[in-house]
C-alpha cells in the first residue's frame, strides 16, 4: 500500500481519531470505576465499623470470649475475608479477627491507627488493605473498633475492566481501519473514474469530457473545472491545427511556382557561373523547404485525425524488406551496411504508404547517424500478441537527457547539424503520429556512444 497516498492518509487519520476518543473514554471509564470500587468499599468499611462499635457498646465490659463470640456471629471476619480489631481504651486488644479463608493478608501485620478515620495500609509480601478506625464510648469509657478488608478483589475487578477495554481497542481498531478504508475507497471512487477516463484523454481526444457526478461536493466542482481546462485546450489544439494545416496548405503553392521558376532559369543557357551557383542553392533551399511544408501538412492530418489510415491487410515483414533494399544505396554511399532480418510474414491492418513513410524515416535516421563502417538492422517479429518492427544502429547514440524529447516537433539532439547533416526535426514526430493514428506506439533505447534502437508496436491484423 502507498502509505503516501490519499486513501491511506484519510484512513490513518480516521483510524487515529477514532482511537483516541475510545481511548480517553476507556481512561476516563477506568478512572471513574477505581474511584467508585474505592469510595464503595471505604463506605463499606466505615458502616461496618459503626456496626461494630454499636456491638462493643452493648456489650460494654464483657470479657475477650464474650467479644469473639458475638462478632464473630454477627460479622463472621474470617470467612468473610475481613478484619476486626477491638481495643479498649489502655490499648489492649480486646479482640482480633483471624487469617481469613482466602489468606489474602496476616491480622498480626496490620499496624493500630493512632487516630479515627480511613486509611489504606500495605503489608508485608504486597496485599493493600482499606482500613476505617471508629472510636465508641461504652461505660464511660473509650474503645476502637478497626474494621478493614483487602483491595484485591476490587483490584481484579479494575483489570478485568482494563482487559475489556484492551479487547475492545483492538476490535473497535480493526473495525474502523476496515470499515475506514472501505468508506475512504467508496467515497474516492469518483476520482478513480475520474482518473481513469483522465488518463484516455490525449491530443487526439480533447472532445471527450469527464464524468460528472451530481453530488454538489467538490469533487464535482473539480470535474466541472477539468472539464473547462480540457474545453480550452481542445480549442487552443483546434486553433493550432487549423493555423498549422492552413499555413502549410497555403505555402504549397508559392513554394510549388517559386520550384518551377527557379527550376526554370537554372536550365538557360549561357547563364554566369556565378549566377548559376546562386540559383542552384535557391533551388535546393526551396526544395527543402517545400519537403518541410509537406511534412507539416502531413503532420497536422495526422495528429487532427484527417488523414484516416486505410484499413488494408499486409505484409509488415515483406514492406520492410523493400523498404530496406530501397534504402540499401542511401546506406553504400555512407559506408554502412544494412541487414533485415524478417523471417517469416507479420499482417497487420492499415495503410502501407504510411508504414513505408514510417521505415523510411528510421532507417534514414539511423543512416545519418551511423559513421562510415558502422551497420544497421531491420528486424520485423510477433511478440505479445503485437507485430514489432525495429531499428537498431550502432552510431552516435542518444544522450540520456533528450530521449523524452526526440519525438517533439523541430527537436534536433544536436543543435549544429546542417542540412547536409539532419532534417527539420520533424521525420520522428511524424513517425509518432502514424503510429498513433494506428492504435500503435513507438519507443527508443539508446546509450550515448552505443547506438539506439527505435521499436514501433502495432497490432496484428483480425
Amino acid at each position: 500500500m502507498n502509505v503516501r497516498s490519499l486513501r491511506f492518509r484519510l484512513v490513518l487519520w480516521y483510524a487515529l481519531c477514532l482511537g483516541a476518543v475510545f481511548l480517553a473514554t476507556g481512561a476516563l471509564l477506568y478512572f471513574a470505576v477505581d474511584r467508585y470500587l474505592e469510595g464503595n468499599l471505604a463506605r463499606s468499611q466505615f458502616s461496618r465499623a459503626i456496626r461494630v462499635a454499636a456491638l462493643v457498646a452493648r456489650l460494654e465490659n464483657a470479657s475477650s470470649n464474650h467479644y469473639a463470640v458475638e462478632i464473630t456471629a454477627d460479622f463472621a471476619p474470617e470467612a468473610s475475608d475481613r478484619f476486626i480489631r477491638v481495643s479498649n481504651p489502655a490499648g489492649a486488644v480486646l479482640y482480633q479477627s483471624g487469617e481469613p479463608v482466602d489468606r489474602s493478608f496476616e491480622p498480626a501485620q496490620v499496624s493500630t491507627a493512632p487516630t479515627p478515620g480511613l486509611r489504606r495500609e500495605t503489608l508485608a509480601g504486597g496485599p493493600e488493605l482499606m482500613l476505617a478506625m471508629v472510636a465508641t464510648d461504652a461505660g464511660g469509657q473509650g474503645y476502637r473498633v478497626e474494621v478493614g478488608e483487602a483491595l484485591s478483589p476490587a483490584l481484579t475487578e479494575l483489570h478485568r475492566l482494563l482487559l475489556s477495554l484492551a479487547l475492545g481497542f483492538t476490535i473497535v481498531t480493526v473495525v474502523a481501519l476496515a470499515g475506514g478504508y472501505l468508506l475512504v475507497g467508496r467515497a474516492l471512487q469518483p476520482v478513480e473514474e475520474i482518473t481513469r477516463r483522465a488518463e484516455g484523454i490525449t491530443s487526439r481526444q480533447l472532445s471527450e469530457r469527464l464524468p460528472v457526478a451530481p453530488t454538489g461536493d467538490e469533487f464535482q466542482h473539480l470535474t466541472e473545472a477539468l472539464n473547462r481546462m480540457i474545453a480550452r485546450l481542445d480549442e487552443t489544439f483546434q486553433h493550432n491545427r487549423r493555423f498549422l494545416a492552413d499555413a502549410s496548405h497555403e505555402l504549397r503553392t508559392p513554394l510549388t511556382i517559386l520550384r518551377s521558376e527557379l527550376e526554370a532559369v537554372v536550365q538557360r543557357r549561357g547563364l554566369d557561373p556565378t549566377v548559376q551557383e546562386t540559383m542552384n542553392n535557391l533551388l535546393e533551399e526551396v526544395q527543402r523547404l517545400a519537403r518541410i511544408v509537406e511534412n507539416l501538412f502531413a503532420l497536422s492530418r495526422l495528429e487532427a485525425g484527417l488523414a484516416s489510415p486505410v484499413a488494408a491487410r499486409f505484409d509488415l515483414a515483406r514492406l520492410a524488406s523493400t523498404t530496406a533494399e530501397q534504402m540499401c544505396l542511401l546506406a553504400e554511399d555512407k559506408g554502412v551496411k544494412i541487414t533485415c532480418a524478417t523471417p517469416y510474414p507479420v499482417t497487420v491492418e492499415g495503410d502501407a504508404g504510411r508504414f513505408k513513410q514510417v521505415i523510411v524515416n528510421l532507417l534514414d535516421n539511423a543512416i545519418k547517424y551511423t559513421p562510415a563502417g558502422g551497420a544497421i538492422t531491420l528486424a520485423v517479429r510477433e511478440q505479445n500478441h503485437e507485430a514489432v518492427c525495429e531499428v537498431t544502429d550502432n552510431g552516435i547514440g542518444i544522450p540520456a537527457d533528450a530521449l523524452p524529447r526526440v519525438f517533439e516537433r523541430f527537436f534536433r539532439v544536436d543543435p549544429t547539424r546542417n542540412r547536409e547533416s539532419g532534417g527539420a526535426g520533424i521525420g520522428l514526430a511524424i513517425v509518432k503520429a502514424i503510429c498513433t493514428a494506428h492504435n500503435g506506439r513507438v519507443e527508443v533505447e539508446s546509450i550515448e556512444g552505443r547506438g539506439s534502437c527505435f521499436r514501433v508496436w502495432l497490432p496484428l491484423a483480425g
